[in-house]
């Protein structure tokens, strides 16, 4: 492994950890994004049990970072986003022997959204993208109005959440307790959009559009697996559901695996990869994706 700068803002580094695979010399490559709200979370919450599996089927697997809101808005989000892909076509294939041309995105939760937002804001376009527990809609009422299963926790007041980030930019943070307290307060008062990207979805409707992938679906979009519990009382089910409808309305060759009863981050549950014979069965499904789309 490797860890490597790929963007620079102000004095922040902004870095990718490359994961060589084992076996073949030009090796397709497997982007993988963290989830955490796009307000916590690392390049290194990749599980090193999904990471081996990745890597024994023949991927090499760039993990990367972003800036994180709210001290980061939405379209520098996604600035870092496309730079790191530029930047593994260009770059990284100087430090190791990938093939850029092979490359699937695989994302979870928030990292699903920057997946599915790849889908469409990346040239050239991937060619296959990964959404585990993702989400195509950022201003729907799961996101834009006060969430019930977060609203039954203790109320986080303003005050409270504003301790627990900061002012300066910043990337490759945990969601620990004091930043998971801001994406709290977010969620029981209905202000996630608005406190990720700076724009209030009730007077300005029309600045969310090119940043939710439900709305951004031709049929030039890459082929799709979405993977989501339907007991998730973070990202609806439902999310999945509306992106796999668009995706048909489309023509684009897309998947929707359903986990029964699955919680949020259902591949890590009762054991994850190693313990849950119901989380191997879907890891089988995401490989044999990858393997139509990338080639053996």
């Amino acid at each position: 492994m490797r860890t490597m700068t790929f963007k620079r803002a102000g004095d922040l580094e902004i870095k990718a950890d490359i994961h060589a695979a084992t076996g073949e010399a030009r090796q397709p490559v497997l982007v993988w994004i963290h989830g955490g709200a796009l307000m916590g979370g690392n390049r290194n919450n990749l599980s090193k049990d999904q990471l081996a599996l990745y890597r024994k089927a023949g991927y090499a697997v760039v993990s990367i970072d972003y800036r994180l809101a709210p001290e980061t808005k939405l379209p520098e989000i996604i600035a870092d986003l496309e730079d790191a892909f530029a930047w593994i076509r260009e770059e990284a294939p100087k430090v190791y022997p990938i093939d850029p041309d092979r490359l699937a995105v695989i994302g979870h939760s928030a990292g699903g959204y920057l997946t599915l937002m790849a889908g469409f804001r990346v040239k050239p376009r991937p060619k296959a993208l990964v959404s585990f527990y993702g989400y195509g809609d950022i201003v729907g009422d799961w996101y834009s109005k006060p969430d019930p299963y977060y609203s039954s926790r203790p109320a986080v007041s303003r005050e409270e959440a504003l301790a627990g980030v900061g002012s300066t930019e910043t990337a490759g943070e945990g969601l620990g307790p004091e930043r998971f307290k801001f994406y709290l307060y977010c969620r029981q008062n209905g202000l996630w959009p608005r406190e990720v990207s700076g724009h209030d979805p009730v007077s300005d409707p029309s600045f969310f559009v090119p940043y939710c992938p439900l709305r951004n679906v031709t049929p030039e979009y890459p082929p799709t697996l979405l993977l989501h519990g339907d007991a998730d009382t973070d990202v609806p089910y439902q999310e999945s559901v509306l992106m796999a409808e668009e995706l048909a309305r489309h023509g684009v060759p897309h998947e929707l695996v359903t986990i029964p009863k699955g919680p949020h981050v259902f591949d890590h549950a009762n054991g994850g990869l190693k313990g849950n014979p119901e989380v191997r069965v879907v890891f089988d499904r995401v490989l044999s994706f990858l393997s139509i789309h990338l080639g053996e």
